[in-house]
Protein backbone atom coordinates (compact mmCIF):
# COMPACT_ATOMS: atom_id res chain seq x y z
CA UNK A 1 0.00 0.00 0.00
CA UNK A 2 2.75 2.44 0.93
CA UNK A 3 4.70 1.75 -2.30
CA UNK A 4 1.53 2.45 -4.33
CA UNK A 5 1.07 5.81 -2.59
CA UNK A 6 4.70 6.75 -3.27
CA UNK A 7 4.40 5.76 -6.95
CA UNK A 8 1.23 7.79 -7.36
CA UNK A 9 2.82 10.86 -5.84
CA UNK A 10 5.90 10.60 -8.05
CA UNK A 11 3.84 10.36 -11.25
CA UNK A 12 1.13 12.93 -10.55
CA UNK A 13 2.32 15.36 -7.87
CA UNK A 14 3.59 18.14 -10.18
CA UNK A 15 0.43 17.89 -12.30
CA UNK A 16 -1.66 18.19 -9.15
CA UNK A 17 0.35 21.18 -8.00
CA UNK A 18 -0.26 22.92 -11.35
CA UNK A 19 -4.01 22.30 -11.05
CA UNK A 20 -3.95 23.75 -7.55
CA UNK A 21 -2.20 26.82 -9.02
CA UNK A 22 -4.95 27.19 -11.63
CA UNK A 23 -7.66 26.93 -8.98
CA UNK A 24 -6.01 29.47 -6.72
CA UNK A 25 -5.11 31.73 -9.62
CA UNK A 26 -1.48 31.68 -8.70
CA UNK A 27 1.65 31.47 -10.81
CA UNK A 28 1.61 28.01 -12.43
CA UNK A 29 5.36 28.23 -13.01
CA UNK A 30 5.92 28.25 -9.27
CA UNK A 31 4.07 24.94 -8.85
CA UNK A 32 5.77 23.43 -11.91
CA UNK A 33 9.19 24.14 -10.45
CA UNK A 34 10.78 20.68 -9.81
CA UNK A 35 12.36 21.89 -6.57
CA UNK A 36 8.96 22.97 -5.24
CA UNK A 37 7.38 19.67 -6.26
CA UNK A 38 10.16 17.71 -4.61
CA UNK A 39 9.78 19.67 -1.39
CA UNK A 40 6.03 19.08 -1.30
CA UNK A 41 6.45 15.37 -2.04
CA UNK A 42 9.02 15.10 0.75
CA UNK A 43 6.63 16.70 3.22
CA UNK A 44 3.77 14.41 2.24
CA UNK A 45 5.97 11.31 2.51
CA UNK A 46 7.25 12.39 5.92
CA UNK A 47 3.70 12.73 7.27
CA UNK A 48 2.64 9.41 5.66
CA UNK A 49 5.59 7.50 7.10
CA UNK A 50 5.08 9.06 10.53
CA UNK A 51 1.48 7.92 10.61
CA UNK A 52 2.15 4.39 9.36
CA UNK A 53 5.24 3.69 11.50
CA UNK A 54 3.15 3.57 14.70
CA UNK A 55 0.41 1.41 13.26
CA UNK A 56 0.16 -2.26 14.07
CA UNK A 57 -1.01 -4.47 11.22
CA UNK A 58 -2.59 -7.81 11.96
CA UNK A 59 -2.64 -10.72 9.58
CA UNK A 60 -3.87 -14.27 9.68
CA UNK A 61 -0.68 -16.33 9.34
CA UNK A 62 -0.47 -20.11 8.92
CA UNK A 63 1.57 -22.15 11.37
CA UNK A 64 3.67 -25.11 10.26
CA UNK A 65 0.98 -27.42 11.56
CA UNK A 66 -1.77 -26.00 9.34
CA UNK A 67 -3.56 -24.06 12.09
CA UNK A 68 -3.71 -20.29 11.96
CA UNK A 69 -2.96 -17.55 14.45
CA UNK A 70 -3.56 -13.83 14.48
CA UNK A 71 -0.05 -12.44 14.59
CA UNK A 72 1.40 -8.98 15.04
CA UNK A 73 3.20 -8.26 11.77
CA UNK A 74 4.53 -4.78 12.46
CA UNK A 75 4.90 -2.76 15.64
CA UNK A 76 7.18 -0.03 17.04
CA UNK A 77 10.69 -1.22 17.84
CA UNK A 78 11.67 -1.36 21.52
CA UNK A 79 13.84 1.47 22.80
CA UNK A 80 16.38 -0.88 24.34
CA UNK A 81 17.23 -4.59 24.49
CA UNK A 82 17.02 -4.27 28.27
CA UNK A 83 13.73 -4.53 30.14
CA UNK A 84 12.77 -1.62 32.33
CA UNK A 85 12.39 -3.01 35.84
CA UNK A 86 9.13 -1.21 36.41
CA UNK A 87 7.58 -2.66 33.25
CA UNK A 88 9.21 -6.10 33.12
CA UNK A 89 6.21 -7.85 34.66
CA UNK A 90 3.55 -6.30 32.43
CA UNK A 91 2.00 -8.82 30.01
CA UNK A 92 1.94 -8.02 26.32
CA UNK A 93 -1.25 -7.77 24.33
CA UNK A 94 -2.61 -11.24 23.65
CA UNK A 95 -2.21 -12.97 20.34
CA UNK A 96 -4.99 -15.27 19.20
CA UNK A 97 -4.61 -18.96 18.48
CA UNK A 98 -6.93 -21.02 16.32
CA UNK A 99 -6.90 -24.34 18.18
CA UNK A 100 -7.47 -27.41 16.03
CA UNK A 101 -8.97 -25.16 13.32
CA UNK A 102 -12.14 -24.76 15.36
CA UNK A 103 -11.96 -22.06 18.01
CA UNK A 104 -9.95 -18.91 18.67
CA UNK A 105 -8.31 -18.57 22.09
CA UNK A 106 -6.41 -15.63 23.53
CA UNK A 107 -2.86 -16.40 24.55
CA UNK A 108 -0.75 -13.80 26.38
CA UNK A 109 2.81 -13.92 25.04
CA UNK A 110 5.45 -14.77 27.65
CA UNK A 111 7.36 -11.71 28.84
CA UNK A 112 9.02 -12.67 32.12
CA UNK A 113 12.81 -12.75 31.86
CA UNK A 114 15.05 -13.04 34.91
CA UNK A 115 18.08 -10.72 35.08
CA UNK A 116 20.40 -13.73 34.85
CA UNK A 117 18.78 -15.03 31.68
CA UNK A 118 18.60 -11.55 30.16
CA UNK A 119 22.33 -11.12 30.71
CA UNK A 120 22.99 -14.41 28.96
CA UNK A 121 20.88 -13.34 25.99
CA UNK A 122 22.67 -10.01 25.64
CA UNK A 123 26.19 -11.42 25.54
CA UNK A 124 25.13 -14.38 23.42
CA UNK A 125 26.22 -17.08 25.87
CA UNK A 126 24.72 -19.14 28.66
CA UNK A 127 26.29 -17.99 31.90
CA UNK A 128 27.35 -20.65 34.37
CA UNK A 129 25.33 -19.09 37.16
CA UNK A 130 22.03 -19.94 35.44
CA UNK A 131 22.85 -23.64 35.13
CA UNK A 132 20.87 -24.58 38.24
CA UNK A 133 19.39 -27.73 36.82
CA UNK A 134 19.07 -31.06 38.61
CA UNK A 135 20.64 -33.71 36.36
CA UNK A 136 20.50 -37.45 35.90
CA UNK A 137 23.81 -39.27 35.69
CA UNK A 138 24.16 -42.79 34.28
CA UNK A 139 26.72 -44.76 36.23
CA UNK A 140 29.74 -45.94 34.23
CA UNK A 141 32.24 -48.70 34.92
CA UNK A 142 34.61 -47.74 37.75
CA UNK A 143 32.31 -45.09 39.25
CA UNK A 144 31.91 -44.85 43.00
CA UNK A 145 29.73 -42.56 45.06
CA UNK A 146 32.77 -40.55 46.07
CA UNK A 147 34.10 -40.22 42.51
CA UNK A 148 30.71 -39.08 41.20
CA UNK A 149 30.45 -36.51 44.00
CA UNK A 150 33.91 -35.22 43.14
CA UNK A 151 33.09 -35.14 39.43
CA UNK A 152 30.09 -32.83 40.02
CA UNK A 153 31.75 -30.86 42.82
CA UNK A 154 29.08 -31.68 45.40
CA UNK A 155 29.23 -33.44 48.74
CA UNK A 156 28.87 -37.19 49.11
CA UNK A 157 25.89 -36.69 51.41
CA UNK A 158 24.12 -34.68 48.73
CA UNK A 159 24.17 -37.71 46.41
CA UNK A 160 23.10 -40.07 49.21
CA UNK A 161 20.17 -37.88 50.23
CA UNK A 162 18.97 -37.26 46.67
CA UNK A 163 18.99 -40.97 45.80
CA UNK A 164 17.91 -42.51 49.12
CA UNK A 165 21.25 -44.33 49.37
CA UNK A 166 23.48 -45.25 52.27
CA UNK A 167 27.22 -44.65 52.46
CA UNK A 168 27.99 -48.33 51.82
CA UNK A 169 25.70 -48.61 48.79
CA UNK A 170 27.24 -50.12 45.65
CA UNK A 171 26.65 -48.65 42.23
CA UNK A 172 25.72 -50.62 39.13
CA UNK A 173 26.66 -49.75 35.57
CA UNK A 174 23.67 -48.11 33.91
CA UNK A 175 22.13 -47.02 37.21
CA UNK A 176 20.67 -43.50 37.21
CA UNK A 177 21.72 -41.04 39.89
CA UNK A 178 20.01 -37.73 40.64
CA UNK A 179 22.64 -34.98 40.77
CA UNK A 180 21.84 -31.75 42.60
CA UNK A 181 23.42 -28.61 41.09
CA UNK A 182 24.94 -27.70 44.48
CA UNK A 183 25.63 -29.38 47.80
CA UNK A 184 22.48 -29.52 49.88
CA UNK A 185 19.03 -31.08 49.92
CA UNK A 186 16.40 -31.53 47.22
CA UNK A 187 13.01 -30.82 48.77
CA UNK A 188 9.45 -31.44 47.52
CA UNK A 189 6.94 -28.82 48.66
CA UNK A 190 3.89 -30.15 50.55
CA UNK A 191 0.70 -28.44 51.66
CA UNK A 192 1.39 -26.10 54.58
CA UNK A 193 5.11 -25.72 53.93
CA UNK A 194 6.84 -22.35 54.35
CA UNK A 195 10.33 -21.28 53.37
CA UNK A 196 11.08 -20.29 56.97
CA UNK A 197 10.14 -23.71 58.31
CA UNK A 198 12.12 -25.47 55.58
CA UNK A 199 15.23 -23.38 56.24
CA UNK A 200 15.05 -24.15 59.96
CA UNK A 201 14.54 -27.88 59.42
CA UNK A 202 17.51 -28.20 57.05
CA UNK A 203 19.74 -25.60 58.74
CA UNK A 204 19.84 -23.41 55.66
CA UNK A 205 19.46 -19.69 55.00
CA UNK A 206 16.10 -18.41 53.85
CA UNK A 207 17.61 -15.81 51.53
CA UNK A 208 19.81 -18.43 49.85
CA UNK A 209 16.80 -20.67 49.17
CA UNK A 210 14.87 -17.75 47.67
CA UNK A 211 17.82 -16.57 45.56
CA UNK A 212 18.94 -19.95 44.25
CA UNK A 213 15.40 -21.01 43.25
CA UNK A 214 14.65 -17.54 41.80
CA UNK A 215 11.57 -17.04 43.95
CA UNK A 216 9.99 -13.60 44.12
CA UNK A 217 9.43 -13.91 47.88
CA UNK A 218 8.85 -16.47 50.66
CA UNK A 219 5.26 -17.03 49.55
CA UNK A 220 6.24 -17.92 45.97
CA UNK A 221 6.00 -21.70 46.45
CA UNK A 222 3.35 -24.22 45.44
CA UNK A 223 2.49 -27.78 46.28
CA UNK A 224 4.53 -30.05 44.04
CA UNK A 225 7.41 -27.59 43.57
CA UNK A 226 10.90 -29.02 43.90
CA UNK A 227 13.34 -26.72 45.68
CA UNK A 228 17.09 -26.89 46.01
CA UNK A 229 18.18 -26.12 49.58
CA UNK A 230 21.76 -24.86 49.17
CA UNK A 231 24.07 -26.16 51.92
CA UNK A 232 21.09 -27.80 53.61
CA UNK A 233 21.67 -30.72 55.96
CA UNK A 234 19.29 -33.67 56.25
CA UNK A 235 18.06 -34.18 59.84
CA UNK A 236 19.37 -37.42 61.35
CA UNK A 237 15.88 -38.73 62.11
CA UNK A 238 14.41 -37.68 58.78
CA UNK A 239 12.62 -40.24 56.68
CA UNK A 240 14.23 -41.40 53.44
CA UNK A 241 11.63 -39.42 51.51
CA UNK A 242 9.94 -36.14 52.45
CA UNK A 243 6.63 -37.06 50.81
CA UNK A 244 4.31 -40.04 50.52
CA UNK A 245 2.83 -41.46 47.35
CA UNK A 246 -0.94 -41.35 46.93
CA UNK A 247 -2.61 -44.45 45.49
CA UNK A 248 -4.03 -43.94 42.01
CA UNK A 249 -6.66 -45.84 40.09
CA UNK A 250 -5.38 -47.03 36.72
CA UNK A 251 -7.81 -44.73 34.93
CA UNK A 252 -7.24 -41.63 37.06
CA UNK A 253 -4.95 -39.98 34.49
CA UNK A 254 -5.42 -39.89 30.74
CA UNK A 255 -2.63 -39.36 28.24
CA UNK A 256 -1.86 -35.61 27.91
CA UNK A 257 -1.68 -35.75 24.10
CA UNK A 258 -4.07 -36.97 21.42
CA UNK A 259 -4.27 -40.60 20.39
CA UNK A 260 -2.08 -42.46 19.76
CA UNK A 261 -0.42 -41.88 23.12
CA UNK A 262 3.18 -41.85 21.93
CA UNK A 263 5.95 -41.92 24.55
CA UNK A 264 9.26 -40.50 23.33
CA UNK A 265 11.23 -40.88 26.56
CA UNK A 266 10.65 -43.15 29.52
CA UNK A 267 10.82 -42.31 33.20
CA UNK A 268 13.34 -39.57 34.02
CA UNK A 269 13.81 -36.67 36.41
CA UNK A 270 11.51 -35.87 38.09
CA UNK A 271 9.06 -38.82 37.80
CA UNK A 272 8.34 -37.69 34.27
CA UNK A 273 7.47 -39.16 30.88
CA UNK A 274 7.86 -37.34 27.54
CA UNK A 275 5.04 -37.48 24.98
CA UNK A 276 4.97 -36.26 21.39
CA UNK A 277 3.83 -36.87 17.83
CA UNK A 278 6.82 -34.85 16.67
CA UNK A 279 4.98 -31.62 15.93
CA UNK A 280 5.07 -28.37 17.88
CA UNK A 281 1.74 -26.63 18.37
CA UNK A 282 -0.36 -29.74 18.98
CA UNK A 283 -2.81 -29.52 21.91
CA UNK A 284 -1.91 -30.71 25.42
CA UNK A 285 -4.73 -32.01 27.60
CA UNK A 286 -5.26 -31.98 31.35
CA UNK A 287 -4.53 -35.54 32.52
CA UNK A 288 -7.18 -35.14 35.22
CA UNK A 289 -9.46 -32.44 36.59
CA UNK A 290 -8.12 -29.93 39.08
CA UNK A 291 -6.95 -26.38 39.77
CA UNK A 292 -4.18 -24.65 37.86
CA UNK A 293 -1.52 -23.77 40.44
CA UNK A 294 0.98 -21.81 38.40
CA UNK A 295 1.86 -20.86 34.84
CA UNK A 296 5.45 -19.80 34.18
CA UNK A 297 6.37 -18.31 30.80
CA UNK A 298 9.51 -16.68 29.47
CA UNK A 299 10.91 -15.06 26.34
CA UNK A 300 14.29 -16.61 27.07
CA UNK A 301 15.81 -19.05 24.59
CA UNK A 302 18.26 -20.31 27.23
CA UNK A 303 18.31 -24.09 27.70
CA UNK A 304 18.31 -23.45 31.45
CA UNK A 305 15.10 -21.38 31.55
CA UNK A 306 13.04 -22.41 34.57
CA UNK A 307 15.57 -25.11 35.48
CA UNK A 308 15.45 -26.55 31.97
CA UNK A 309 11.69 -27.06 31.91
CA UNK A 310 11.03 -23.94 29.86
CA UNK A 311 7.46 -22.66 29.75
CA UNK A 312 5.46 -24.79 32.17
CA UNK A 313 2.31 -25.10 34.23
CA UNK A 314 1.13 -27.29 37.12
CA UNK A 315 -2.28 -28.61 38.12
CA UNK A 316 -3.32 -29.64 41.64
CA UNK A 317 -5.78 -32.53 41.61
CA UNK A 318 -8.40 -33.29 44.32
CA UNK A 319 -6.33 -36.16 45.73
CA UNK A 320 -3.36 -33.83 46.39
CA UNK A 321 -1.32 -35.06 43.43
CA UNK A 322 0.25 -32.42 41.18
CA UNK A 323 0.95 -32.82 37.45
CA UNK A 324 3.58 -30.79 35.63
CA UNK A 325 3.55 -29.90 31.92
CA UNK A 326 6.86 -28.55 30.54
CA UNK A 327 8.29 -27.21 27.25
CA UNK A 328 5.08 -25.39 26.29
CA UNK A 329 4.62 -23.19 23.24
CA UNK A 330 1.69 -21.39 24.84
CA UNK A 331 -0.59 -21.72 27.84
CA UNK A 332 -4.37 -21.53 27.42
CA UNK A 333 -5.11 -21.40 31.16
CA UNK A 334 -4.25 -19.13 34.07
CA UNK A 335 -3.47 -19.73 37.75
CA UNK A 336 -6.66 -20.46 39.68
CA UNK A 337 -8.58 -21.83 36.69
CA UNK A 338 -10.61 -24.98 37.23
CA UNK A 339 -9.97 -27.48 34.46
CA UNK A 340 -11.65 -30.75 33.59
CA UNK A 341 -10.02 -33.96 32.42
CA UNK A 342 -9.29 -33.80 28.69
CA UNK A 343 -9.52 -30.00 28.50
CA UNK A 344 -6.95 -28.33 26.22
CA UNK A 345 -4.63 -26.44 28.57
CA UNK A 346 -1.61 -25.65 26.40
CA UNK A 347 0.13 -26.08 23.06
CA UNK A 348 3.24 -28.21 22.70
CA UNK A 349 6.63 -26.53 22.34
CA UNK A 350 10.20 -27.64 22.84
CA UNK A 351 11.78 -26.75 19.50
CA UNK A 352 15.39 -25.82 20.37
CA UNK A 353 16.15 -22.14 20.08
CA UNK A 354 12.55 -20.98 20.50
CA UNK A 355 11.42 -18.92 23.52
CA UNK A 356 10.53 -21.10 26.49
CA UNK A 357 11.76 -24.35 24.94
CA UNK A 358 14.12 -25.00 27.84
CA UNK A 359 16.48 -27.97 27.82
CA UNK A 360 14.82 -29.81 24.97
CA UNK A 361 15.90 -31.60 21.81
CA UNK A 362 12.57 -31.38 20.00
CA UNK A 363 8.83 -30.84 20.19
CA UNK A 364 7.34 -32.70 23.18
CA UNK A 365 5.64 -32.28 26.54
CA UNK A 366 7.46 -33.21 29.74
CA UNK A 367 4.72 -34.74 31.91
CA UNK A 368 5.72 -35.04 35.56
CA UNK A 369 3.77 -36.36 38.53
CA UNK A 370 4.43 -35.26 42.11
CA UNK A 371 2.93 -37.18 45.00
CA UNK A 372 2.10 -40.39 43.15
CA UNK A 373 3.59 -42.90 40.76
CA UNK A 374 3.60 -41.80 37.14
CA UNK A 375 1.04 -44.21 35.61
CA UNK A 376 2.77 -44.10 32.22
CA UNK A 377 6.10 -45.40 33.54
CA UNK A 378 7.09 -48.73 32.02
Amino acid sequence: MLSQIIGFLEQHSCYLMAKIGDILGKNRGFFKDPAVCLGIISGILFVTLSLTSSAVFLSLAPTQEGSFFLAQVSEPLPKSPFLDQADSSKPESPSFLLVENSSIRASTPPVMVTPQVLGALVDGSEAEDIQKVTLEYIVESGDTLSSVAEQFNISLNTILWANNLKQGSLLKVGQKLVISPVSGVIYHIKSGDTISAISQKYKAKTEEIISFNELSNEADIFVGDILIIPNGVMPKMAESSNYTLAPLASSYFICPIASPCRITQGLHWYNAIDFSHGTCGEPIYAAAGGTVLKVRLTNSTSRWAFNGGGNNLTILHPNGVVTYYGHLQASLVNPGDQVSQGQIIALMGGRPGTPGAGKSTGCHVHFGVSGARNPFAR
